[in-house]
């Protein structure tokens, strides 16, 4: 049997794809408090979306560095942009970086954190439609239909206390569009690294969308003054999350269905609204039963979606 027939099979592997999904969602999870504590750190204003976009900015460019030398280190060798896959590097940048996370960050300015994660979700349901509808990667079932909604009722649920049902094209229709595109990302990622590594696709579309965020951030006015070592360290966790997460979420992504990853996303705001209780003191939504149903809601679509009955 060949080395790839082998690392394809372990890859496919239940025990792996639960582990390794559920370490990307913990990573993602984790981001939301801890770019609430980055702004307070770097003093920038939770109304400055400039600043913000500069600190996104320089977030994913640092992380497409150290995925890249992430890579390097896989591969044993330097991990070079591969000059035919110049067109998916700059597609994955342009949808999974710089749109999605220009509109996510310039919608957040006039939504609610809580109606923005829930918004988000359907990330899944639009990823896996894409997927099944659109590019014929995989059948849409009843089964994976009813594991979506069921995971999205978990998320919606442990946002409860905090919804309302206000609409805006500036808030919530641009962490709409941010969605899109971010499902977008996932098929291409499936698609595009059939033929090139993961990890490189992953470590370039970082870099040049970062460094279009910084532009853009400082086009528009925003600025970073106080930087401290507390900082600085913040900032190169955040850097290792993308870098570790999306590295990881697009070797699952290139041996597995869409929809058998993607699910997982489910409990990105789940794990989300739990470390924010741990890190930031905010019980409201964590506490009680919605969130313990809400957490069973999720684990029960993903089961669903990854059972084969």
């Amino acid at each position: 049997m060949s080395g790839l027939k082998i690392k394809q099979e372990w890859m496919q592997k239940t025990v792996v794809v639960w582990f390794g999904a559920l370490l990307c969602c913990l990573l993602w999870g984790s981001a939301f408090p801890c770019i609430k504590i980055g702004y307070r750190l770097f003093e920038v204003d939770a109304a400055d979306t400039a600043s913000q976009i500069l600190f996104a900015g320089c977030r994913f460019t640092l992380a497409g560095v150290l995925a890249a030398g992430i890579g390097s280190v896989m591969e044993g060798c330097f991990l070079r942009p591969e000059r035919k896959a110049a067109k998916e590097i700059i597609w994955l940048s342009l949808l999974q970086t710089i749109i999605q996370y220009f509109f996510f960050y310039m919608g957040l300015a006039h939504t609610s954190g809580v109606k923005a994660s829930v918004i988000e979700a359907v990330n899944v349901f639009i990823a896996i439609l894409v997927a099944g509808f659109l590019f014929h990667q995989e059948k849409i079932t009843s089964r994976k239909i009813t594991g979506c909604i069921l995971g999205f009722a978990g998320v919606v649920l442990i946002n409860l206390n905090g919804m309302n049902f206000q609409f805006s094209l500036a808030g919530e229709g641009a962490i709409f569009f941010s969605t899109i595109a971010y499902a977008f990302s996932s098929v291409f990622v499936k698609k595009f690294s059939q033929k090139f590594n993961p990890v490189m696709l992953s470590a370039y579309q970082f870099i040049i969308g970062g460094i279009v965020l910084m532009a853009a951030g400082g086009v528009m006015g925003g600025h970073i003054t106080k930087v401290t070592p507390s900082g600085i360290g913040l900032l190169v966790y955040l850097a290792l999350v993308s870098a570790v997460a999306y590295s990881l979420w697009g070797i699952l992504l290139k041996y597995n269905p869409v929809s058998r990853v993607t699910v997982f996303g489910f409990m990105n705001p789940v794990f989300g609204v739990l470390l924010s209780a741990l890190l930031l003191g905010e019980t409201d939504q964590a506490s009680g039963i919605l969130g313990l149903l809400s957490l069973l809601l999720v684990s029960v679509g993903i089961y669903v979606v990854n059972s084969g009955k």
